[in-house]
């Protein structure tokens, strides 16, 4: 699979555990962002940390498509 057009996650095996790569593609990035914060993570810090993603970036990209998070919400939108 081209990375350039990932629009699915990929799953790389890091020892005994999974590690996620985050989608490239802004519409899908958004969408497992927002799903991971529902299922997983209290706050945004939380996700970057565990997920090793630099939150500036996390935050830039999806601004560039016009979402802004939401603290309140945990979410983006």
């Amino acid at each position: 699979m081209d990375r350039e057009k990932a629009y699915l996650c990929a799953l790389e095996r890091k020892g005994n555990k999974f590690m996620m790569e985050l989608p490239t593609d802004v519409m899908m990035l958004f969408s497992v962002v927002n799903t991971k914060l529902r299922d997983n993570y209290a706050s945004l810090d939380a996700l970057c940390e565990d997920m090793h993603v630099n939150r500036r970036q996390l935050e830039a990209r999806l601004k560039e498509a016009g979402f802004e998070y939401n603290p309140a919400q945990n979410k983006f939108w």
